[in-house]
Formats: structure tokens, sequence, C-alpha cells
């Protein structure tokens, strides 16, 4: 059982004396709303504070040039955290009450969901407050914060992992916001797989012998190679009809898909040459992940062959099944039950009730459930 220790409480002390510099960070990375691949704002914000606390600085960590991997101490165990900070595209909001895009933004700009703002200055604050607390208590350790940007696509962790960045860690905490103080026991978010799939019309030219023509007079109104758009609708609409058969829906599995590319602009009777499609799928096991390509890669070759494209995949990213670790999450929780349920203040309270009626809702004295917060 976790007990309150002088070190833990010096630790909880601290965070919350300095509880408005973090939120005033929050506030600054969510103004800034960069999306995946595009935080340099947010990253260049996170290492200029870790700088400051007087950890050692990677910045572009993993040849990402918006990571980075922040390094204090120099012995004893080797103790680590991530921060994410990328913004979810078509999610612009204000911080009001009601559905309301950033003013002088177009209204499908980007935006903190989950929200990742949170989610990193939180893990910030509690690295900082490990450290004050190490030094005040004379403990011995290293900690480790990395910068993880493109979250959202799943970009920045398996390249840090591939490239050595977690080797020799003795412990990571994974923290995301949630409207409760818990630890998950049993339960991982499984493995993540994308890739995107170019479509090319490289040879259009081969696509109907010309020689069949009657006359030379008529390439306006030949009939054309389909081309790039077509392979990408083809493939967008071909996975829709074989999605209920990749794999029965026992168990959750994921699959979701963006377009990059829908070909550019043509003229003349030309094929549009270019078209990308990503898809991201997760499942409970590799095995499953593998069925669900499988189908994928099929579709995405019959159809180039049939509008005369040539096709390539580029894989964005791989991962395993999250693997649980029992000691680690009862000490946790038990961390948790120390530190006591979510505390919200008044004002808290009332922008609640505010979403709540402008929902419709009947607004309630207290909007958030007395068994998980205080």
């Amino acid at each position: 059982m976790a007990t309150m220790t002088n070190e833990k409480r010096y630790a909880l002390a601290w965070i919350d004396e300095h509880a408005r510099r973090f939120s005033d960070f929050h506030l600054r990375i969510w103004n800034y709303a960069e999306p995946a691949w595009r935080e340099y704002k947010s990253a260049k914000a996170y290492c200029e504070l870790l700088r400051a606390e007087g950890f050692a600085l990677e910045e572009g960590s993993g040849e990402m040039p918006t990571a980075f991997c922040a390094r204090w101490g120099k012995s004893g165990p080797v103790l680590g955290a991530y921060a994410e900070y990328d913004a979810v595209p078509g999610n612009s909001q204000q911080v009001v009450p009601y559905r309301a895009p950033r003013a002088g933004l177009h209204p499908w700009a980007a935006g903190h969901t989950d929200p990742h703002s949170a989610f990193g200055t939180t893990a910030l604050a509690g690295v900082l407050a490990a450290k004050a607390a190490m030094e005040r208590f004379g403990l011995t350790g290293t900690l480790l914060l990395f910068g993880e940007p493109a979250e959202k696509v799943c970009g920045s962790k398996p390249v840090h992992a591939a490239k050595g960045y977690y080797d020799g860690a003795d412990a990571f905490i994974s923290y995301h916001p949630h409207f409760t103080n818990t630890a998950i026991r049993d339960t991982q978010c499984g493995s993540y797989w994308s890739a995107v799939f170019t479509f090319e019309t490289t040879e259009p030219e081969k696509w109907i012998d010309k020689s069949l023509i009657p006359t030379t007079h008529t390439s306006h109104a030949a009939a054309r190679c389909p081309g790039a758009i077509d392979a990408l609708c083809l493939m967008y609409t071909t996975t829709k009809y074989t999605k209920e058969a990749m794999f029965p829906h026992t168990g959750t599995w994921t699959l979701n898909e963006f377009v990059l590319v829908g070909g550019d602009a043509t003229s003349d009777n030309l094929p549009p040459r270019f078209s990308q499609i990503q898809y991201a799928w997760r499942s409970p096991s590799l095995g499953i992940q593998q069925q669900i390509y499988t189908v994928l890669e099929k579709n995405a070759r019959h159809v180039a062959a049939m509008t005369g494209c040539r096709v390539a995949v580029r894989w964005v990213t791989k991962t395993r099944v999250g693997l649980t670790n029992h000691a680690m999450a009862d000490l946790t929780f038990g961390n948790m039950e120390l530190v006591g349920t979510p505390r919200f203040s008044d004002e808290a309270r009332d922008f609640a009730r505010q979403i709540q009626a402008n929902l419709g809702l009947e607004p309630m004295e207290n909007p958030f459930s007395t068994t998980t917060s205080g």
C-alpha cells in the first residue's frame, strides 16, 4: 500500500504552488494549436522552459524537427515521461462553453481536443515536481521527458523507440487527461498501424491502342486513362465494401482513412497523375493487424490495375501490442488514492453548467460526478 511520505507531500505542494504557471503554459500551447509535424512553436516553448530548469536538451531528436529529448540527472534509476502537443485538424475552438472556431482563422483549422495541450503540460509538471523533490531530499535518479509530436498519427514514438531513445529506461509513466484519477491495469491501446497508399498515372498513353482510332485529330475527344483520382475513389469505396469482411467484430478494432492528395487540376483530356489516401487501424493483436492490411493491399493493387496506375505503399507507423505492467499500475493507483479525486473550482463548475445549458440540458448544481471529483 502506498504511503504519504515527506517526498511525495513536498512534490504535491510544489505542484500546487506552481499551478498558475502551468495553467498559463497550457493556454500557450492551446493557442498555438499546431497540427502533426508542425508543432514548431510548441516544441520551442517546451525546450526553452526545460533548458531554464537545468535539463540537457536534444532538439529535433530522432531527426524529427518538432521532437525533443530532455534529460536531468546522471545516476540512479532512469524514469521517463512524455509530452504530446499536436492539435487536430478541423477542430478549431475558443475557450468558451459553446461551439465557436477561433476568431480570424478558418473554421476548420486545427484545435486541441483531448486536449494534448493539457496532456503535455501535466507530464511536464510531474517531471519538474519530481526533480524538485529529488533536489530537496537528495534523491538520486535520472529524469527523461520526451517531446512526442504527431501523436494523432502515432508518428514519433515508434521512431524514438526504433532509434534507441528508450533503451536503458527503468520505468515510464504514460499519462492522459481524464475526469478521474486512476490507473489502467489490464487495458492497453493495442497495436497501431498506418500506411499511405500512393497512386500514380505514369504511362497513360498505354491505356488505349491508338491505332484503333480512325483519325489522329481526336485526342481531346478520345477515351483517356482513368487516372489517380479514380484510383483513390475506388480504393475508398472498395475498402468501405470490404471493411465488414476484414475481420469479425468480436473484439475492438477500428479502421479510419484520410485523403491526403486528391489529384491536381488537369486540362486537354489529361488524366490526374497523383493521389494519396492514408489508412490507420488499431486492434488487440498483430494477426488482426496483418489481416486488415492484407485486404487493404489487395484492394490497392486491384484498383490500380483498373485505372491504369501504379501503387506504392509508405508506412507511417507500426507498433506492437502494448504490455500490461501490474506492478507499476498498482503502485500508480496507490499514489492516486493518496492524491484523491480531482478538485474543481466554482468557476469550473459554472463553466460546465453553461456547457450543459448550451446543449439543451438542465444545468446541474454539481455537473461533475461526486464519486470521481471533489
